[in-house]
C-alpha cells in the first residue's frame, strides 16, 4: 500500500473554488429538480441533499477564500507612510512589553522558507505573473506575502547587544534607524545620531518629534555646514585620565599598523602638551595642541615650570635668580637649567621631564616626525571648526556649548552631520573624535555606576566613514554602561577598508546581536549573514506517468503513475534572495536566532 503524505504544494490552482462551484450548482440543482422536474423525489430529500450540497460548498469555498487570500498577499503594495503620531502609539504599545517596533511583517520559520522554495521551483513568474511590479518597486516584495502581517516587536533588552543595519544604497536603511530613533525620543531617553552624509529629513523629523511631546529644548544640532545654527562641541572636555587625550588625537594619524613611530612620537608630543595645560590648569582642547605643536611650546613650558617651583619648590625666585643671570635674562632656558641642577632632587615631575624633552628635540627632526599630525589639528581648528570644536568659555557668547556628558546626563538629542559629502576627510576626522569622546564617557559611566541613569542609544549611520578603535571599545564594553550602539553600512568590506584589519572588522561584527539586512548585493556579504541560519528540510514532490504496450501479446497495455515527496536540505534563506528585496523591506536576524521578515514605513510629518 502506498504511503501517503500530509504536503501539497502551496501555489497549486485553486482546485477548492472549482470544487465549491460545483458544489453549489449540486444544491440548486437538487432543489430545482425536487420542485419542477417530473421524477418521483420527495421534496424534503432535495432539500436534505440540497443542504448537504450547500454545507460542501461552504466547506470547499473558505479554503478557496483562504487559498485565494494566501495568493493575494503577493500583490505589491507600495511604499506606506505613518506619522509621528501613530509612530507614538506604537511605542506606547512597545513600552508595555518592553519592546521595540521593527515594522510590519512576520517570525520567518520553515513553513515560511518552504512556501518560498515551492514557489522558486516553479517559477516565480508562472505563479504570479511577468508584470509584478506594478507600483515602480524593484526586488522580490512577494516574499512579504507569505504569511500575514502584523506588528513586529523585540525586546528592548536586545538593543545592549548593539544592532546592525546592512544594506546597499537607497533601500531603506536609514529609514529603518529613524523609526528606532524615533521610539528612543519618545521613551525620553538620550539620543546621539552621527550622520556623515547628512540626511535633512533625518534631523527634521528629529526635531519634530521633540517638538511634538514639548521638548524642542532637548533637540542639539551640529553641523560643519551650517554653524550659524550649530551648537559647540568639545570632544576634549571629557577625560579619566590625561593619556586618554593623547590617544584620542593621535588615533586619526594615519597608520598601516597603528604602532608605526610617527604615530607613537606624535602621541608622546601631544600627551606632553596636555600634562602641562591640566598642569598650569589649563582645559585642554584641539586649539591648545595645534598652537603648542606648530607654533612651539614655549610659553607653556615656561608657565608649567612656575606653577611646579610655585607648588613644590621653596624659596625658588631667589635661588633661582643665579641661573636668570647665567642666561643674561633668558629665563625659559635659565628655569630648565635649575630644574635639572635643583628643583628636580627636591621635586621631581615626570610630566615635566616629558615636556621639557619634547621643547629640547631637534626641531627638524621634530617637524618631521609631526608632520602628519598638523594637518589633522589643522583640519579640526580651522573656521568654522575652530569655534565648534574648541570653545571658549566666554561671558555672554551668542554660541551654546555643551560636551556628551552634559547630553547623556540632561537625556538630550543630539544630531550630529559630518558634512563627509563635501568634505570626507574632515568629517572623518570630526566623527571619530566624537566617538572616542563617548568612550571616555562610557567608561565614567562604567566606572561609577549606572544604578540611576538611563540607557544612551548612539546611532552611526555609514559607520564605514567614522568606525575606529574607541568604537570597538565602546561596542565591547558599553554595554555595562548602558549603551546601544546600532550602525549602519553597506557591505562588510567597509569595515576592513575603514579599519585596515580584517579581524578589527570581524570584532565589530561579533559584537552585533541583531542584525537587520536589506537588499545587499555583494557575495560576500550575503554568505555572511546567511552562514549563521540555520537549514531545513525542503519538500518537493515528483509526479512520473508511464505506458507501453507489449508488441508480442495482442491488447496488452500497462500504464502506472507514481506520486513521491523528496526531503533536502536547504537554506532557510538563500544569500540570493537577499540581493532581490525590495526597498524598505528587510530579514532581521535577532539574538537568540529569531528571524522576521519586515517592511518599514516612511516616517514624515502629518503635514
Amino acid at each position: 500500500m502506498a504511503k501517503s503524505f500530509d504536503w501539497e504544494n502551496p501555489w497549486r490552482p485553486n482546485i477548492e473554488a472549482k470544487m465549491a462551484a460545483v458544489w453549489g450548482g449540486a444544491a440548486t440543482a437538487t432543489l430545482m429538480i425536487g420542485k419542477y422536474m417530473p421524477v418521483p423525489i420527495p421534496m424534503k430529500f432535495s432539500a436534505i441533499a440540497a443542504l448537504v450540497c450547500t454545507g460542501m460548498a461552504a466547506y470547499r469555498g473558505i479554503a478557496a477564500y483562504n487559498r485565494f487570500v494566501d495568493s493575494s498577499r503577493l500583490n505589491n503594495s507600495g511604499f506606506e507612510f505613518m506619522s509621528i503620531a501613530e509612530l507614538a502609539q506604537k511605542t506606547e504599545e512597545a513600552k508595555r512589553n518592553k519592546s521595540v517596533w521593527l515594522g510590519d511583517g512576520f517570525d520567518w520559520t520553515d513553513i515560511e522558507a518552504q512556501k518560498m522554495h515551492s514557489m522558486i521551483g516553479l517559477g516565480i513568474a508562472k505563479t504570479i505573473g511577468k508584470s509584478t511590479d506594478a507600483h515602480g518597486l524593484n526586488g522580490a516584495y512577494w516574499l512579504h506575502g507569505l504569511d500575514e502581517e502584523t506588528d513586529r516587536f523585540m525586546s528592548l533588552d536586545n538593543l545592549v547587544g548593539h544592532t546592525g543595519f546592512v544594506g546597499t544604497t537607497r533601500v531603506g536603511k536609514t529609514r529603518g534607524m529613524e523609526l528606532l530613533i524615533g521610539q528612543a525620543i519618545l521613551r525620553g531617553e538620550c539620543v546621539i545620531v552621527i550622520d556623515p552624509k547628512g540626511d535633512h529629513a533625518l534631523q527634521e523629523n528629529m526635531k519634530r518629534i521633540c517638538e511634538k511631546i514639548g521638548q524642542s529644548e532637548r533637540f542639539v544640532y551640529f553641523h560643519p555646514a551650517h554653524p550659524e545654527r550649530s551648537v559647540a562641541i568639545d570632544p576634549m572636555r571629557n577625560w579619566n585620565r590625561r593619556t586618554e587625550l593623547a590617544s584620542r588625537v593621535a588615533a586619526l594619524i594615519p597608520s598601516e599598523t597603528g604602532a608605526d613611530p610617527f604615530a607613537a612620537f606624535g602621541w608622546k608630543v601631544l600627551n606632553d602638551i596636555v600634562n602641562g595645560l591640566v598642569a598650569t590648569g589649563v582645559s585642554p582642547n584641539l586649539a591648545h595642541l595645534k598652537q603648542y605643536i606648530e607654533g612651539g611650546a614655549d610659553n607653556l613650558v615656561l608657565n608649567t615650570l612656575r606653577h611646579h617651583f610655585i607648588d613644590h619648590v621653596a624659596d625658588w625666585e631667589s635661588r633661582s635668580s643665579g641661573f636668570v643671570k647665567k642666561h643674561k635674562d633668558r629665563v625659559l632656558e635659565a628655569y630648565i637649567d635649575f630644574y635639572k641642577q635643583i628643583a628636580i632632587h627636591e621635586a621631581q615631575s615626570s610630566d615635566l621631564d616629558g615636556l621639557i624633552s619634547t621643547f629640547e628635540h631637534n626641531r627638524d627632526h621634530f617637524q618631521k616626525m609631526v608632520a602628519s599630525l598638523i594637518p589633522i589639528l589643522s583640519m579640526l581648528t580651522s573656521d568654522p571648526l575652530a569655534d565648534l570644536l574648541s570653545p571658549t568659555a566666554e561671558i555672554g557668547g551668542k554660541r551654546k556649548s555643551t560636551d556628551m556628558a552634559k547630553i547623556i546626563n540632561n537625556s538630550q538629542v543630539l544630531y550630529l552631520g559630518l558634512d563627509s559629502l563635501a568634505d570626507g576627510t574632515v568629517g572623518s576626522a570630526i566623527g571619530s573624535i566624537m566617538l572616542a569622546d563617548l568612550t571616555a564617557v562610557a567608561g565614567d559611566r562604567y566606572n561609577y555606576g549606572i544604578d540611576s541613569i538611563k540607557p544612551v542609544n548612539l546611532f552611526i549611520d555609514e559607520a564605514a566613514e567614522v568606525i575606529n578603535q574607541p568604537t570597538i571599545q565602546l561596542m565591547n564594553k558599553g554595554g555595562g554602561a548602558l549603551f546601544r550602539v546600532t550602525l549602519a553600512m553597506q557591505t562588510l568590506a567597509d569595515l576592513p577598508a575603514r579599519l585596515g584589519d580584517e579581524n578589527k572588522a570581524r570584532q565589530v561584527m561579533g559584537n552585533i546581536n541583531n542584525l537587520i539586512c536589506f537588499r545587499v548585493t555583494d557575495g560576500d556579504t550575503q554568505e555572511y549573514i546567511t552562514n549563521g541560519l540555520p537549514k531545513f528540510k525542503y519538500k518537493s514532490i515528483t509526479l512520473r506517468y508511464g505506458h507501453g504496450a507489449d508488441a508480442h501479446l495482442q491488447d496488452e497495455y500497462k500504464s502506472s503513475y507514481q506520486e513521491s515527496v523528496n526531503e533536502e536540505e536547504a537554506p532557510v534563506i538563500p544569500p540570493a534572495i537577499l540581493g532581490e528585496l525590495a526597498p524598505l523591506h528587510f530579514f532581521a536576524k535577532l539574538s537568540g536566532g529569531r528571524i522576521i521578515k519586515g517592511k518599514i514605513k516612511i516616517l514624515q510629518d502629518e503635514e
